[in-house]
């Protein structure tokens, strides 16, 4: 087997990992699994760590399984969260099973047959049936409260360092994922459980129980990797208007590929090694000429093209780079294309403001668009002389004072663009 571990911790994706588990990757094919909580009915980039690792598993000729936490789900994890998680009802529950089921597989193809093909299973189907005294008995007996209360984010809770202390549902998490990994070890021959470093204690307790209800012979394996951070110490993977999504209607392929075109100097050499699968050589390759060009922003173009291909495929990215050249084109004719949310997404930031149709039905005089009715310029004659001076365009066309805005300079029916100069811009919203 060729080394993944070696691969992994080059690209940085390797945070505590479990003696042996190293020779246990080399050795054969290897069985192993990652658990998603199912919070959502899709999955935003945070999540994509985890999904490239069951990438980079099944290439390496290991046998991913993504689990779907469609039991743990129902009580809520407390690891690395200061407060108690809201119980979600099962119909939500079941909802957000299935969006995250259709979001793992773009990435992995659970019909494949060949010997390390990804499996994909939902702990609810050997939960529903577990009674509370049968789990106590069978499972709850195998680890003692001192060893649960040992872990971090057991501690941190009991300890009040954040929120108002843990309930017994949120206490038992532990047990449950641990039984997890105890059932695909027994069922198929599951050895190694992956996470985020956040999920250590959790991983552990899984180990522990997978050898304590077979025997302590029984072999079992943990590794996690790092949680994402930015360079500069705010949260991964979230812009002004929250998470960032993997499904477009959550988050707009525009707005995805804009989010990792955007990412900092520092941010961009971290992120190819994490988020794509490039391979050595040529991200080191890519890293030298940003650094002879920063300007050029040749690491962000290429990580925003393999990351938004990755994850909505190469003709959604080409609209998104198409949409981001729009912009800046001399002309409107590119802007035109774009259906209205792309429009107002690639204008966002753009100060605006909003009239009636009524405003414009007998036309609507220059120096009313750009002062009164919008507050573009600060007053009448401010408007008037960028106007004498040619300073003023309408859908990047020059205008002067003598012009009246009328229903035909709608674009999409209902957006007209202003510009005083070359980069200050203006979007007015007709309604």
């Amino acid at each position: 087997m060729k080394n993944l571990v070696e691969e992994l911790q080059w690209r940085g994706l390797v945070h505590d990992m479990m003696p042996g588990t190293e020779e246990q990757l080399c050795k054969e094919m290897t069985t192993t699994y990652i658990g998603f909580d199912p919070t959502s009915d899709s999955l935003h980039i945070g999540s994509l760590v985890p999904i490239l690792l069951l990438v980079h598993l099944k290439n390496f000729g290991h046998k991913p399984i993504a689990l779907v936490g469609g039991a743990t789900g129902m009580i809520g994890d407390p690891s690395g969260k200061s407060d108690e998680r809201n119980l979600l009802d099962e119909a939500t529950l079941e909802k957000n099973v299935a969006g995250i089921k259709s979001v793992l597989s773009r990435f992995l193809d659970f019909n494949a047959t060949d010997a390390n093909a990804p499996i994909l299973v939902n702990n609810y189907d050997w939960m529903k049936e577990f009674s509370f005294i049968n789990f106590a008995r069978d499972v709850g007996k195998r680890i003692t409260v001192n060893y649960m209360m040992a872990k971090d984010s057991v501690k941190k809770r009991l300890s009040g360092e954040s929120g108002s202390g843990m309930s017994f549902t949120e206490f038992t998490y532990q047990l449950i994922q641990g039984y997890d990994f105890y059932h695909l070890h027994k069922y198929y021959n599951c050895v190694l459980q992956m996470g985020g470093s956040d999920q250590w204690g959790n991983i552990t307790t899984g180990t522990e129980l997978v050898r304590r209800m077979n025997d302590e012979h029984a072999k079992a394996f943990a590794m996690t990797c790092p949680l994402i951070t930015k360079a500069d110490g705010s949260k991964f993977g979230k812009s002004e208007g929250g998470n960032i999504w993997l499904t477009a209607d959550k988050t707009s392929v525009y707005k995805f590929y804009q989010f990792w075109l955007n990412t900092t100097d520092i941010d961009a050499e971290k992120y190819i090694k994490i988020f794509t699968f490039l391979d050595k050589e040529t991200i080191e390759s890519l890293i030298a000429t940003h650094h002879e060009a920063p300007h050029m922003r040749v690491l962000q173009k290429r990580l925003a093209e393999e990351v938004t291909v990755l994850v909505h495929g190469k003709e959604e990215f080409e609209k998104a780079v198409f949409a981001s050249g729009a912009f800046f084109s001399p002309t409107m004719d590119d802007l035109k294309q774009l259906d209205e949310k792309t429009f107002i997404e690639v204008f966002d930031g753009v100060p605006s403001a909003t009239i009636s149709k009524q405003d414009i039905a007998e036309g609507l005089d220059m120096i009313a668009a750009l002062s009164a009715k919008t507050g573009f310029l600060a007053s009448n004659s401010d408007a008037r002389r960028e106007l004498k001076q040619n300073a003023i365009s309408l859908n990047k066309q020059k205008v002067g004072e003598e012009y009246k805005i009328t229903p035909t300079d709608l674009i999409n029916d209902k957006f007209i663009v202003l510009q005083k100069g070359k980069k200050n811009y203006y979007l007015l919203i007709v309604s």
